[in-house]
């Protein structure tokens, strides 16, 4: 049966992207050179392996996101003590938390440092 692995991006610098998905409750696995050209960081929530994979493509500080992208998604337990934990790392949600329909999740967005948008979606009850 297929499963999803992994979801890979570009980033421009990888000390700034470890941190920023460290304060969303990721931890770096592994690191691996590809040759001389690249390095590619593995990510993963507690428990669950590798899931996120950012390439450092040496010497390329940014990136132009395009159009096609649209975020990925995190759960966030207490959605307001997580705000507040980032806030104090400096990650401010693009507006306050809100839900899509009636009785339906809380949730909002932040942006990585690469400008990537990722959904933070409350999952206490």
């Amino acid at each position: 049966m297929p499963a999803l692995l992994h979801t890979c991006y570009r980033i421009g610098d990888i000390d700034r992207s470890v941190a920023f998905y460290g304060a969303l409750g990721f931890e770096e696995l592994r690191r691996v050179p590809i040759g001389s050209d690249a390095t590619n960081v593995f990510l993963g929530l507690p428990g669950d392996g590798a899931r996120l994979e950012l390439t450092y493509n040496h010497g390329v500080d940014g990136y132009e996101i395009g159009s096609g992208y649209g975020h990925i998604a995190v759960s966030a337990g207490d959605l307001d003590a997580t705000l507040e934990a980032l806030a104090a790392q400096g990650i401010t949600p693009e507006k306050p938390p809100y839900s899509v329909r009636e009785g339906g999740s809380r949730l909002c967005f932040v942006r990585d440092p690469d400008g990537y948008r990722i959904e933070l979606i409350e999952t206490t009850g």
